[in-house]
């Protein structure tokens, strides 16, 4: 099981950045994928859900200016954000879980600046 993490970047405030999760091992249609993020000397903190049966769930603080979504016959969950704030920068993490186990991506580093 593995998870690449892509699409990072250097975006000024209001542009956006698509973020993709590309699954191997298993098939993301299966088990939720969930997308968290890390800004410097902050915790990690859950950014978008997208569930096994297909739901989608979002913290406050991303929705409106998010979306998750699955492409199954691509076997990816991507993050397309718009409207980027400065406090959107971080470092971007896609999550599995398919018990009894949870796999990490590596991260895709966010950098939203003018």
């Amino acid at each position: 099981v593995q998870l690449q993490a892509s699409g990072g970047g250097l975006v000024q405030p209001g542009g956006s950045l698509r973020l993709s999760c590309a699954a191997s091992g298993f098939s993301v249609d299966y088990y939720a994928i969930t997308w968290f993020r890390q800004a410097p000397g902050k915790e990690r903190e859950l950014v978008a859900t997208f569930t096994s049966g297909g739901n989608t769930i979002y913290a406050s603080s991303v929705k409106g200016r998010f979306t998750i979504s699955r492409d199954n016959a691509k076997n990816t969950v991507n993050l397309q954000m718009d409207s980027l704030k400065l406090e959107d920068t971080a470092v971007y993490y896609c999550k599995a879980n398919i018990p009894p186990r949870v796999y990490w991506g590596q991260g895709t580093q966010v950098t939203v600046s003018s």
